[in-house]
């Protein structure tokens, strides 16, 4: 069999989500391909929405009950355990793709003897094909070909998401490479193992992927747990570059995605977004911080990508947790006010 696709699904039958999903699956201009869509312990009616496209589609969909809830990774495991195609496309189940996606990909991959092909997301607001405004590069032109230590070094940095892309089965399970469960960000967790276990990568410079932005997805809603999972995610992403052994080859390059996952984004969403904001959570992040790279304020890419006000706030934070505390809560206050009553003189 040529392709895999994996659908992780849990709880998206509201407005037509999962079935707008399938619908693009299931028109793929492709043969030899299956989609397997694992229903983790969803309290909706998806699992019966997939049972029902299996009915449909014999032999292409295969509806996979999750026993117990494990999140998009334990589900994204599942579809990698039975998997039977020689590639694995994964996809979220509230986005869609190009009918032409997978079938451009592969012939891309057979053209070039990449064992990865990737192309670019257009983020979207509705259920349609139009392309919007928003396109999301996931790569350049200097990264197609083969992967040596500098395109390596441009995948970390900017190599984008998983779920635009494809990938050999074989490489997956020769270097295990297989999702944290129970936890969210499983996809930054994992990332750079997928992208520095290929040997060849090309990208494609076409939108393909229609990335849905709904109130209810991921990244609209956080807690503080969401933010424990995404500090563990960088744990387990430094776990992974030790196990497969790149940690050292591309230290800066790691040292600065850890610093972004872990603390920058962390921070900066715990603060505004999560209710009430503890000084503890921030101390305490803040000193794994500086335990796992004490300088990392000097690493060059954080120099030049981390914007002058985070940087500012962030030497704040490293020097006193109450004092950013409290001047982030002045600062915000105050641009409260503004917004809410104008700069009336």
């Amino acid at each position: 069999m040529k392709l895999s696709i994996i659908v992780p699904v849990y709880n998206m039958s509201k407005d037509n989500k999962l079935q707008f999903c399938m619908d693009s699956l299931t028109s793929q201009n492709l043969e030899d391909f299956e989609i397997i869509a694992v229903d983790d312990c969803s309290t909706d009616n998806s699992l019966e929405i997939l049972k029902d496209y299996e009915k449909r589609f014999p032999g292409i969909v295969r509806a996979i009950h999750s026993e117990v809830n494990k999140h998009q990774g334990g589900a994204k495991n599942i579809g990698i355990r039975e998997a039977q195609g020689d590639w694995i496309g994964f996809i979220d189940a509230d986005d869609w793709i190009d009918p032409d996606m997978y079938r451009l990909m592969l012939e891309k991959a057979d053209h070039t003897g990449a064992d990865m092909v990737g192309c670019d997301l257009t983020l979207v607001t509705e259920h349609t094909y139009q392309v919007s405004d928003e396109i999301e590069k996931n790569g350049n032109a200097s990264l197609s070909g083969p992967l040596d230590h500098d395109r390596k070094k441009q995948l970390i940095l900017d190599g984008g998401r998983l779920v635009v892309k494809i990938y050999k089965r074989a490489t997956i399970l020769e270097n295990k490479l297989f999702f944290p469960e129970n936890i969210f960000y499983e996809d930054n967790a994992m990332s750079n193992s997928y992208l520095l276990t290929a040997s060849h990568y090309e990208y494609i410079e076409k939108p393909w992927y229609y990335y849905y932005q709904h109130g209810s997805s991921t990244v609209h809603s956080f807690s503080e747990r969401m933010c424990q999972d995404r500090m563990e995610a960088g744990r387990i992403m430094l776990s992974e570059a030790r196990r497969l052994g790149f940690f050292n080859e591309f230290r800066s390059e790691i040292e600065f995605i850890f610093t972004q996952l872990f603390y920058v984004n962390t921070l900066f969403t715990y603060m505004p977004c999560v209710k009430p904001a503890r000084i503890s959570f921030v101390r305490k992040l803040t000193r794994e911080m500086l335990e796992t790279f004490p300088d990392f304020t000097k690493n060059s890419y954080y120099i030049d990508r981390v914007n002058p006000e985070e940087k500012k706030l962030i030497n704040m934070a490293c020097s006193s947790a109450v004092l950013f505390y409290v001047y982030y809560r002045l600062l915000w206050g105050y641009r409260g006010l503004r917004k809410r009553f104008g700069n009336k003189k």
